[in-house]
Protein backbone atom coordinates (compact mmCIF):
# COMPACT_ATOMS: atom_id res chain seq x y z
CA UNK A 1 0.00 0.00 0.00
CA UNK A 2 1.33 3.44 -0.92
CA UNK A 3 0.62 6.84 0.68
CA UNK A 4 1.90 8.88 -2.25
CA UNK A 5 -0.52 11.03 -4.23
CA UNK A 6 -1.01 10.12 -7.84
CA UNK A 7 -2.57 12.88 -9.90
CA UNK A 8 -4.57 11.50 -12.83
CA UNK A 9 -5.28 14.16 -15.44
CA UNK A 10 -8.23 13.26 -17.66
CA UNK A 11 -11.33 11.25 -16.75
CA UNK A 12 -11.85 9.47 -20.03
CA UNK A 13 -11.77 5.70 -19.95
CA UNK A 14 -7.96 5.56 -19.78
CA UNK A 15 -7.87 8.00 -16.88
CA UNK A 16 -10.67 6.21 -15.04
CA UNK A 17 -8.90 2.89 -15.57
CA UNK A 18 -5.71 4.33 -14.09
CA UNK A 19 -7.54 5.94 -11.16
CA UNK A 20 -9.47 2.75 -10.36
CA UNK A 21 -6.33 0.61 -10.49
CA UNK A 22 -4.45 3.06 -8.28
CA UNK A 23 -7.23 3.45 -5.72
CA UNK A 24 -7.75 -0.30 -5.60
CA UNK A 25 -4.11 -0.69 -4.56
CA UNK A 26 -4.29 1.89 -1.81
CA UNK A 27 -2.84 4.94 -3.53
CA UNK A 28 -4.12 8.41 -2.73
CA UNK A 29 -5.72 9.47 -6.02
CA UNK A 30 -6.55 12.93 -7.28
CA UNK A 31 -8.52 12.71 -10.53
CA UNK A 32 -8.90 15.96 -12.47
CA UNK A 33 -11.04 16.42 -15.57
CA UNK A 34 -11.16 19.57 -17.69
CA UNK A 35 -14.73 18.95 -18.88
CA UNK A 36 -17.98 18.89 -16.97
CA UNK A 37 -18.37 15.10 -17.00
CA UNK A 38 -16.30 11.94 -17.10
CA UNK A 39 -16.13 9.49 -19.97
CA UNK A 40 -14.44 11.42 -22.77
CA UNK A 41 -15.35 9.64 -26.02
CA UNK A 42 -17.17 6.96 -24.01
CA UNK A 43 -19.96 9.01 -22.48
CA UNK A 44 -23.73 9.14 -22.08
CA UNK A 45 -26.05 12.10 -21.75
CA UNK A 46 -29.71 13.06 -21.82
CA UNK A 47 -30.81 14.18 -25.26
CA UNK A 48 -33.90 16.43 -25.18
CA UNK A 49 -34.72 15.79 -28.85
CA UNK A 50 -35.09 12.05 -28.30
CA UNK A 51 -36.11 12.38 -24.63
CA UNK A 52 -33.69 9.53 -23.89
CA UNK A 53 -30.29 9.05 -22.34
CA UNK A 54 -28.06 8.13 -25.27
CA UNK A 55 -24.42 7.25 -25.79
CA UNK A 56 -22.18 9.43 -27.90
CA UNK A 57 -21.46 6.26 -29.88
CA UNK A 58 -21.87 2.51 -29.91
CA UNK A 59 -18.82 0.79 -28.51
CA UNK A 60 -18.41 -2.95 -28.96
CA UNK A 61 -16.55 -5.07 -26.41
CA UNK A 62 -15.55 -8.69 -27.01
CA UNK A 63 -15.75 -11.44 -24.41
CA UNK A 64 -11.98 -11.92 -24.69
CA UNK A 65 -11.16 -8.30 -23.76
CA UNK A 66 -9.71 -9.34 -20.40
CA UNK A 67 -8.59 -5.89 -19.22
CA UNK A 68 -12.03 -4.42 -19.83
CA UNK A 69 -13.75 -7.24 -17.96
CA UNK A 70 -11.28 -6.93 -15.06
CA UNK A 71 -11.98 -3.19 -14.87
CA UNK A 72 -15.74 -3.77 -14.85
CA UNK A 73 -15.46 -6.49 -12.21
CA UNK A 74 -13.47 -4.12 -10.00
CA UNK A 75 -16.11 -1.39 -10.20
CA UNK A 76 -18.96 -3.90 -9.92
CA UNK A 77 -20.64 -3.52 -13.31
CA UNK A 78 -19.50 -6.45 -15.43
CA UNK A 79 -23.11 -7.67 -15.41
CA UNK A 80 -24.11 -4.61 -17.44
CA UNK A 81 -22.59 -6.03 -20.62
CA UNK A 82 -25.26 -7.61 -22.80
CA UNK A 83 -24.78 -10.05 -25.65
CA UNK A 84 -25.39 -13.54 -26.99
CA UNK A 85 -24.17 -16.68 -25.23
CA UNK A 86 -22.16 -17.64 -28.32
CA UNK A 87 -20.30 -15.73 -31.01
CA UNK A 88 -22.92 -14.81 -33.59
CA UNK A 89 -22.72 -11.98 -36.11
CA UNK A 90 -25.76 -11.12 -38.20
CA UNK A 91 -25.30 -9.35 -41.54
CA UNK A 92 -27.52 -7.93 -44.26
CA UNK A 93 -26.62 -6.79 -47.75
CA UNK A 94 -29.01 -3.88 -48.27
CA UNK A 95 -28.40 -3.98 -52.02
CA UNK A 96 -29.76 -7.49 -52.51
CA UNK A 97 -31.68 -8.05 -49.29
CA UNK A 98 -29.58 -11.13 -48.50
CA UNK A 99 -29.14 -11.98 -44.82
CA UNK A 100 -26.72 -14.36 -43.12
CA UNK A 101 -25.21 -15.20 -39.75
CA UNK A 102 -21.56 -15.96 -39.10
CA UNK A 103 -21.49 -18.69 -36.44
CA UNK A 104 -17.95 -19.59 -35.27
CA UNK A 105 -17.39 -22.52 -32.95
CA UNK A 106 -16.20 -21.86 -29.41
CA UNK A 107 -12.73 -23.41 -29.56
CA UNK A 108 -9.54 -22.26 -31.34
CA UNK A 109 -9.65 -24.95 -34.05
CA UNK A 110 -11.89 -23.18 -36.61
CA UNK A 111 -13.91 -26.11 -37.93
CA UNK A 112 -16.84 -23.76 -38.53
CA UNK A 113 -15.30 -22.63 -41.83
CA UNK A 114 -15.88 -26.16 -43.16
CA UNK A 115 -19.63 -25.84 -42.58
CA UNK A 116 -21.30 -23.93 -45.39
CA UNK A 117 -24.20 -22.70 -43.25
CA UNK A 118 -21.84 -21.16 -40.67
CA UNK A 119 -19.52 -19.22 -42.95
CA UNK A 120 -19.86 -16.25 -45.30
CA UNK A 121 -22.21 -16.96 -48.23
CA UNK A 122 -20.27 -17.65 -51.41
CA UNK A 123 -16.95 -18.07 -49.60
CA UNK A 124 -14.49 -20.91 -49.98
CA UNK A 125 -12.39 -22.57 -47.30
CA UNK A 126 -9.28 -21.35 -49.11
CA UNK A 127 -10.21 -17.72 -48.41
CA UNK A 128 -10.10 -18.37 -44.66
CA UNK A 129 -6.81 -20.23 -44.92
CA UNK A 130 -5.29 -17.22 -46.68
CA UNK A 131 -6.22 -15.02 -43.70
CA UNK A 132 -3.66 -16.88 -41.62
CA UNK A 133 -1.07 -14.55 -43.14
CA UNK A 134 -2.45 -11.79 -40.91
CA UNK A 135 -1.52 -13.77 -37.79
CA UNK A 136 2.17 -13.27 -38.46
CA UNK A 137 3.89 -10.13 -37.22
CA UNK A 138 4.15 -7.58 -40.04
CA UNK A 139 5.77 -4.43 -38.63
CA UNK A 140 5.38 -1.40 -40.86
CA UNK A 141 3.16 -3.09 -43.43
CA UNK A 142 -0.34 -2.25 -44.59
CA UNK A 143 -3.00 -4.94 -44.61
CA UNK A 144 -3.16 -4.91 -48.41
CA UNK A 145 0.55 -5.72 -48.45
CA UNK A 146 -0.09 -8.89 -46.47
CA UNK A 147 -3.36 -10.28 -47.86
CA UNK A 148 -5.55 -9.78 -50.92
CA UNK A 149 -8.31 -7.38 -49.90
CA UNK A 150 -11.00 -8.89 -52.07
CA UNK A 151 -13.43 -11.78 -52.16
CA UNK A 152 -16.48 -12.78 -50.16
CA UNK A 153 -14.73 -13.20 -46.80
CA UNK A 154 -13.05 -9.82 -47.09
CA UNK A 155 -16.16 -7.92 -48.20
CA UNK A 156 -18.70 -9.64 -45.97
CA UNK A 157 -16.72 -10.32 -42.79
CA UNK A 158 -13.16 -9.13 -42.39
CA UNK A 159 -13.53 -5.66 -43.89
CA UNK A 160 -16.47 -4.62 -41.64
CA UNK A 161 -14.86 -6.16 -38.54
CA UNK A 162 -11.50 -4.50 -39.15
CA UNK A 163 -13.10 -1.17 -40.03
CA UNK A 164 -14.86 -1.23 -36.66
CA UNK A 165 -11.63 -2.14 -34.86
CA UNK A 166 -9.25 0.22 -36.70
CA UNK A 167 -11.66 3.06 -37.61
CA UNK A 168 -9.49 3.39 -40.70
CA UNK A 169 -9.84 2.07 -44.24
CA UNK A 170 -8.80 -1.54 -43.55
CA UNK A 171 -6.84 -2.06 -46.75
CA UNK A 172 -4.49 0.80 -45.85
CA UNK A 173 -4.56 0.02 -42.13
CA UNK A 174 -1.73 -1.36 -40.06
CA UNK A 175 -1.30 -5.10 -40.53
CA UNK A 176 0.42 -5.22 -37.15
CA UNK A 177 -2.61 -3.77 -35.36
CA UNK A 178 -5.00 -5.96 -37.34
CA UNK A 179 -2.89 -8.98 -36.40
CA UNK A 180 -3.12 -8.06 -32.71
CA UNK A 181 -6.92 -7.88 -32.95
CA UNK A 182 -7.17 -11.21 -34.76
CA UNK A 183 -4.73 -12.99 -32.42
CA UNK A 184 -6.81 -11.93 -29.42
CA UNK A 185 -10.20 -12.74 -30.96
CA UNK A 186 -10.72 -14.82 -34.11
CA UNK A 187 -7.60 -16.93 -33.56
CA UNK A 188 -8.68 -17.90 -30.04
CA UNK A 189 -12.12 -19.17 -31.02
CA UNK A 190 -15.67 -17.96 -30.61
CA UNK A 191 -15.47 -17.90 -26.82
CA UNK A 192 -13.09 -14.93 -27.13
CA UNK A 193 -15.20 -12.81 -29.45
CA UNK A 194 -18.74 -13.00 -28.29
CA UNK A 195 -20.03 -9.45 -28.86
CA UNK A 196 -20.84 -7.40 -25.77
CA UNK A 197 -22.67 -4.06 -25.62
CA UNK A 198 -23.00 -1.73 -22.63
CA UNK A 199 -26.55 -1.92 -21.31
CA UNK A 200 -28.44 0.26 -20.78
CA UNK A 201 -25.76 2.89 -21.53
CA UNK A 202 -22.01 3.47 -21.57
CA UNK A 203 -22.30 5.77 -18.57
CA UNK A 204 -24.18 3.23 -16.48
CA UNK A 205 -21.66 0.53 -17.34
CA UNK A 206 -18.22 2.15 -17.57
CA UNK A 207 -18.39 5.59 -15.98
CA UNK A 208 -20.85 6.03 -13.10
CA UNK A 209 -19.78 2.84 -11.27
CA UNK A 210 -16.12 3.91 -11.58
CA UNK A 211 -16.85 7.30 -10.02
CA UNK A 212 -18.81 5.60 -7.23
CA UNK A 213 -15.91 3.20 -6.65
CA UNK A 214 -13.42 6.08 -6.44
CA UNK A 215 -15.64 7.90 -3.94
CA UNK A 216 -15.75 4.81 -1.72
CA UNK A 217 -11.95 4.57 -1.93
CA UNK A 218 -11.58 8.20 -0.85
CA UNK A 219 -10.28 9.56 -4.15
CA UNK A 220 -10.62 13.24 -4.96
CA UNK A 221 -12.48 13.94 -8.22
CA UNK A 222 -12.60 17.42 -9.73
CA UNK A 223 -14.39 18.57 -12.90
CA UNK A 224 -13.99 21.78 -14.88
CA UNK A 225 -10.27 22.19 -14.08
CA UNK A 226 -8.38 22.36 -17.36
CA UNK A 227 -4.64 21.76 -17.29
CA UNK A 228 -2.83 24.64 -19.00
CA UNK A 229 0.79 23.62 -18.62
CA UNK A 230 3.41 21.49 -16.90
CA UNK A 231 6.42 22.66 -14.93
CA UNK A 232 9.58 20.57 -15.06
CA UNK A 233 12.67 20.72 -12.84
CA UNK A 234 15.74 18.51 -12.48
CA UNK A 235 14.40 15.60 -14.50
CA UNK A 236 11.00 15.53 -12.84
CA UNK A 237 7.57 17.03 -13.26
CA UNK A 238 7.43 19.73 -10.59
CA UNK A 239 4.03 21.42 -11.02
CA UNK A 240 0.64 21.20 -12.66
CA UNK A 241 -0.54 24.55 -13.95
CA UNK A 242 -4.33 24.91 -14.06
CA UNK A 243 -6.39 27.91 -15.12
CA UNK A 244 -7.07 28.80 -11.50
CA UNK A 245 -3.56 28.27 -10.21
CA UNK A 246 -0.55 25.99 -9.96
CA UNK A 247 -0.24 22.80 -7.93
CA UNK A 248 3.27 21.99 -6.69
CA UNK A 249 4.15 18.32 -6.59
CA UNK A 250 5.87 16.71 -3.63
CA UNK A 251 9.00 14.62 -4.10
CA UNK A 252 6.99 11.38 -4.01
CA UNK A 253 4.00 12.44 -6.11
CA UNK A 254 3.31 10.82 -9.46
CA UNK A 255 1.27 12.02 -12.43
CA UNK A 256 -0.66 10.01 -15.01
CA UNK A 257 -1.46 12.21 -17.99
CA UNK A 258 -4.50 10.65 -19.65
CA UNK A 259 -5.34 13.37 -22.15
CA UNK A 260 -5.99 13.10 -25.91
CA UNK A 261 -2.96 12.91 -28.20
CA UNK A 262 -3.25 16.49 -29.42
CA UNK A 263 -3.64 17.85 -25.87
CA UNK A 264 -0.67 15.84 -24.66
CA UNK A 265 1.37 17.15 -27.59
CA UNK A 266 0.52 20.74 -26.62
CA UNK A 267 1.57 20.10 -23.02
CA UNK A 268 4.75 18.19 -23.94
CA UNK A 269 5.86 19.34 -27.42
CA UNK A 270 8.60 16.73 -27.81
CA UNK A 271 6.40 13.74 -26.98
CA UNK A 272 5.66 11.24 -29.74
CA UNK A 273 1.98 11.27 -30.69
CA UNK A 274 -0.19 10.51 -33.74
CA UNK A 275 -1.06 13.52 -35.86
CA UNK A 276 -3.85 12.15 -38.05
CA UNK A 277 -7.29 11.15 -36.82
CA UNK A 278 -10.43 9.52 -38.19
CA UNK A 279 -14.09 10.29 -37.68
CA UNK A 280 -16.99 8.23 -36.39
CA UNK A 281 -20.58 9.24 -37.12
CA UNK A 282 -23.38 7.86 -34.98
CA UNK A 283 -27.12 8.20 -35.46
CA UNK A 284 -29.78 7.54 -32.83
CA UNK A 285 -33.45 7.09 -33.63
CA UNK A 286 -36.28 7.18 -31.07
CA UNK A 287 -37.73 3.92 -32.25
CA UNK A 288 -37.90 0.85 -29.96
CA UNK A 289 -36.26 -2.22 -31.41
CA UNK A 290 -38.74 -4.65 -33.02
CA UNK A 291 -39.43 -7.84 -31.08
CA UNK A 292 -36.70 -10.39 -31.62
CA UNK A 293 -34.32 -7.90 -33.24
CA UNK A 294 -30.65 -8.82 -33.25
CA UNK A 295 -28.58 -6.77 -30.81
CA UNK A 296 -26.30 -5.74 -33.67
CA UNK A 297 -26.38 -6.24 -37.43
CA UNK A 298 -23.56 -5.62 -39.87
CA UNK A 299 -24.62 -3.70 -42.98
CA UNK A 300 -23.04 -4.49 -46.34
CA UNK A 301 -23.50 -2.17 -49.31
CA UNK A 302 -25.06 0.71 -47.37
CA UNK A 303 -23.90 3.85 -45.59
CA UNK A 304 -24.31 2.41 -42.10
CA UNK A 305 -21.72 -0.07 -40.88
CA UNK A 306 -23.53 -1.51 -37.86
CA UNK A 307 -27.09 -1.17 -36.61
CA UNK A 308 -27.66 -1.61 -32.86
CA UNK A 309 -31.03 -2.46 -31.35
CA UNK A 310 -31.96 -1.22 -27.86
CA UNK A 311 -35.27 -1.33 -26.02
CA UNK A 312 -35.81 2.42 -26.46
CA UNK A 313 -33.86 3.27 -29.61
CA UNK A 314 -32.14 2.09 -32.76
CA UNK A 315 -28.60 3.31 -33.31
CA UNK A 316 -26.14 3.36 -36.19
CA UNK A 317 -22.36 3.56 -36.22
CA UNK A 318 -20.31 4.54 -39.25
CA UNK A 319 -16.58 4.06 -38.69
CA UNK A 320 -13.98 5.76 -40.83
CA UNK A 321 -16.68 8.30 -41.66
CA UNK A 322 -14.53 11.15 -42.97
CA UNK A 323 -16.29 11.04 -46.35
CA UNK A 324 -19.73 11.78 -44.88
CA UNK A 325 -19.04 13.76 -41.71
CA UNK A 326 -19.55 17.15 -43.36
CA UNK A 327 -22.95 16.28 -44.82
CA UNK A 328 -26.05 18.05 -43.55
CA UNK A 329 -27.26 16.43 -40.34
CA UNK A 330 -30.81 15.81 -41.51
CA UNK A 331 -29.58 14.43 -44.82
CA UNK A 332 -27.35 12.05 -42.85
CA UNK A 333 -30.26 10.99 -40.65
CA UNK A 334 -32.40 10.18 -43.70
CA UNK A 335 -29.54 8.32 -45.37
CA UNK A 336 -28.81 6.20 -42.32
CA UNK A 337 -32.47 5.57 -41.51
CA UNK A 338 -32.81 4.00 -44.93
CA UNK A 339 -30.36 1.30 -43.87
CA UNK A 340 -31.99 0.87 -40.44
CA UNK A 341 -35.42 0.53 -42.01
CA UNK A 342 -34.11 -2.11 -44.41
CA UNK A 343 -32.45 -4.12 -41.64
CA UNK A 344 -35.49 -4.10 -39.35
CA UNK A 345 -38.22 -4.01 -42.04
CA UNK A 346 -39.58 -0.65 -40.92
CA UNK A 347 -41.36 2.14 -42.79
CA UNK A 348 -39.59 4.96 -44.55
CA UNK A 349 -40.94 7.70 -42.25
CA UNK A 350 -38.07 9.23 -40.30
CA UNK A 351 -38.58 9.03 -36.50
CA UNK A 352 -37.06 11.60 -34.09
CA UNK A 353 -33.30 11.43 -34.55
CA UNK A 354 -29.96 12.68 -33.33
CA UNK A 355 -26.60 12.72 -35.13
CA UNK A 356 -23.38 12.61 -33.10
CA UNK A 357 -20.09 13.33 -34.88
CA UNK A 358 -16.74 12.50 -33.30
CA UNK A 359 -14.30 14.15 -35.69
CA UNK A 360 -11.18 12.94 -33.89
CA UNK A 361 -12.59 9.68 -32.60
CA UNK A 362 -9.36 7.70 -32.98
CA UNK A 363 -5.90 8.06 -34.42
CA UNK A 364 -5.58 6.86 -38.01
CA UNK A 365 -4.50 3.23 -37.60
CA UNK A 366 -1.98 3.26 -40.43
CA UNK A 367 1.60 1.99 -40.14
CA UNK A 368 2.90 5.55 -40.30
CA UNK A 369 0.69 6.82 -37.47
CA UNK A 370 1.20 3.70 -35.37
CA UNK A 371 4.92 4.47 -35.31
CA UNK A 372 4.16 7.80 -33.60
CA UNK A 373 2.53 6.27 -30.52
CA UNK A 374 4.25 7.10 -27.25
CA UNK A 375 5.27 4.66 -24.53
CA UNK A 376 3.62 4.88 -21.12
CA UNK A 377 6.87 5.80 -19.41
CA UNK A 378 8.44 9.18 -20.15
CA UNK A 379 11.92 10.63 -19.61
CA UNK A 380 10.55 12.28 -16.47
CA UNK A 381 10.59 9.68 -13.71
CA UNK A 382 7.30 10.77 -12.12
CA UNK A 383 5.22 11.28 -15.30
CA UNK A 384 3.39 8.54 -17.17
CA UNK A 385 1.07 8.58 -20.17
CA UNK A 386 -2.24 6.82 -20.74
CA UNK A 387 -4.73 6.81 -23.58
CA UNK A 388 -5.84 4.58 -26.42
CA UNK A 389 -3.43 6.51 -28.66
CA UNK A 390 -0.38 5.40 -26.64
CA UNK A 391 1.59 2.30 -27.61
CA UNK A 392 -0.76 -0.38 -26.29
CA UNK A 393 -0.19 -2.77 -29.18
CA UNK A 394 -3.90 -2.49 -30.02
CA UNK A 395 -5.92 -0.04 -32.10
CA UNK A 396 -7.76 2.79 -30.35
CA UNK A 397 -10.38 0.65 -28.62
CA UNK A 398 -11.96 0.43 -25.18
CA UNK A 399 -9.66 -2.49 -24.41
CA UNK A 400 -6.63 -0.45 -25.44
CA UNK A 401 -7.72 2.52 -23.31
CA UNK A 402 -8.27 0.36 -20.24
CA UNK A 403 -4.93 -1.40 -20.66
CA UNK A 404 -3.13 1.91 -21.04
CA UNK A 405 -4.57 3.18 -17.77
CA UNK A 406 -3.67 0.00 -15.92
CA UNK A 407 -0.13 0.08 -17.28
CA UNK A 408 0.38 3.72 -16.29
CA UNK A 409 -0.93 2.93 -12.81
CA UNK A 410 1.49 0.02 -12.46
CA UNK A 411 4.40 2.26 -13.44
CA UNK A 412 3.31 5.01 -11.08
CA UNK A 413 3.33 2.61 -8.13
CA UNK A 414 6.53 0.82 -9.09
Amino acid sequence: MSARTVHVIGAGLAGLSAAVALANRGAKVRLVEGGVQAGGRCRSYFDPVLNHIIDNGNHLVLSGNHATHDYLRTIGSVDKLAGPDAARFDFMDVRSGARWTIAPNEGPLPWWVLVKSRRVPGSSVGEYVALAKLLARSPGKRIDEVIDCKGAVWEKLLQPLLLAALNTDPASGSAELASAVIRESLARGGHAYRPRIASPTLGATFIDPALAFLKIKGASVTFGARLRGLGFDNGKLASLDFADGSVALSADDRVVLATPAWVTKDLIPDVAAPTQFCTIVNAHFAMPAPAGASLMTGVIGGTAEWVFAFSDRLSVTVSGADAIVDQDREALAKLLWKDVAAVHRLGAELPPWQIVKERRATFAATPEQARLRAAAATRWKNLFLAGDWTDTGLPATIEGAVRSGKKAADLALR
